[in-house]
């Protein structure tokens, strides 16, 4: 899937970006800083009814989303690997531990560790057209 979008458009493209991704549980988005990807995020979780405020785990490594409308609920684990120096570091900080859980994980800067990815993640590219429009290539 590919397609050039308008920011205010978002949450339309979140939901067919919800298809393109199917059942696929990590997603790792790549592009350059400003590029969309913790927006795009949120849009993603506001599409599966996650309540919580979405903001950048950048510092924390990781935060952590409930999905609402399961028994027992269902959790997004958003991953930024940004501040990590390499994929050991990540290791050392237990990215494995999320990426490997049964949840949806959601991770910005995955080329910090790309070793630690699954075979089946679906890799997500944003790239800035302009102030207001975005490119997402989903493969």
């Amino acid at each position: 899937m590919q397609q050039v979008y308008v920011l205010n458009n978002i949450n339309e493209v979140a939901k067919v970006a919800w298809d393109a991704i199917g059942d696929r549980r990590v997603i790792a988005f790549h592009g350059e800083m400003g590029a969309g990807k913790t927006t795009l995020v949120h849009a993603l979780c506001a599409a599966r009814g996650v309540a919580d405020i979405v903001g950048s785990p950048t510092f924390a490594l990781v935060n952590e989303y409930v999905i609402p409308g399961k028994n027992p609920p269902g959790k997004i684990f958003h991953i930024d690997l940004y501040r990590l120096r390499s994929e050991q570091e990540a290791v050392q900080a237990g990215i494995e531990d999320w990426l490997y859980s049964d949840h949806i994980r959601l991770v910005e800067w995955p080329e910090k560790a790309p070793g630690l990815f699954p075979d089946d993640t679906c890799h997500i590219y944003l790239e800035v057209v302009d102030a207001d429009r975005r490119k997402l290539r989903v493969e």
